[in-house]
């Protein structure tokens, strides 16, 4: 199954909502898809569109009893991850690795309906980076190519 919803929440002005508004948003999906697994942005990022998602996602999807969901993963974005320097904000720091040797250039492929986000090397967020970035979370995992997560609630 894949879907898509958008809203209607503004382009990088995201910390002009309330977070209420943005989490009553998520969990009428979390709801009616009742996942197992969440991805959500890396709380760190310094994009503050990514911040107020992964709030709202964490919010929204809080364990209760009979919560679909038994894991939220935080994913890392290219020139957003990695630019945070305040020392108040989390970094990121991967704990979580899932092999992708053998669908790494079916995720190149997937990045060209973002091709407007996309900049020349040496920038993170150019397709040269990203496989440079999938081949070291590789190398940290012990595999040819990975996606790194950071771990951010897991039960059984």
């Amino acid at each position: 199954m894949s879907s898509l919803k958008l809203m209607d929440f503004p382009d990088n002005r995201m910390d002009s909502c309330d977070l209420l508004d943005i989490i009553k948003a998520i969990e009428p999906l979390i709801q009616e898809y009742s996942p197992q697994r969440i991805y959500t942005h890396h709380p760190g990022d310094v994009n503050i569109d990514h911040q107020r998602i992964s709030e709202a996602v964490i919010t929204a999807a809080r364990s209760t009893p009979n919560h679909a969901t038994k894991t939220i993963l935080f994913f890392e974005v290219p020139s957003s991850t990695e630019w945070q320097v305040s020392p108040v904000k989390a970094t990121f720091q991967p704990n979580w690795f899932v092999d992708i040797s053998e669908t790494l250039q079916l995720k190149q492929k997937a990045l060209a309906a973002y091709d407007s986000e996309m900049r020349d090397f040496p920038h993170p967020r150019s397709y040269s980076a990203i496989a440079h970035l999938a081949h070291w979370r590789g190398a940290t995992a012990g595999v040819e190519a990975a996606e790194a997560f950071v771990l951010a609630r897991h039960r059984e």
